[in-house]
């Protein structure tokens, strides 16, 4: 596969990602695009082009930066940004508000075994 096939795939894999997360169907996606939901399935295949309008009114859509879903931010620059991002929201948080948050994080961290 080429350069151009390889981005083609990461952004197809980063836009399906980025859907998911925002916790959106494909139908949800096409209806604010103004699209038919096949067209959402091909971006995400990777068969289909995106426009750089789509490109921008989807990071929009999914509350995302655009360099990471266009695929030229790392993965772990945009976990740092979403990170640095998570601290400045808690940060406005009440006391009590963030010891909630704190409690729920604290069990969704995994289970360490023994030994470990």
């Amino acid at each position: 596969m080429t350069d151009l096939g390889e981005g083609r795939k990461l952004i197809a894999s980063r836009l399906r990602t980025a859907r998911e997360m925002a916790g959106l169907s494909q139908a949800q996606v096409a209806k604010l695009l103004g699209l038919h939901r096949p067209s959402i399935s091909e971006m995400e295949a990777g068969r289909r082009r995106v426009s750089a309008d789509e490109l921008t009114r989807l990071s929009e859509i999914y509350c995302i930066d655009m360099k990471w879903l266009a695929g030229s931010e790392s993965d772990s620059e945009h976990d740092d940004r979403r990170v640095r991002f998570a601290a400045r929201q808690l940060a406005k948080l009440k006391s009590d508000d963030l010891d909630k948050i704190m409690k729920l994080l604290s069990a969704l961290r995994p289970k360490r075994g023994r030994g470990q």
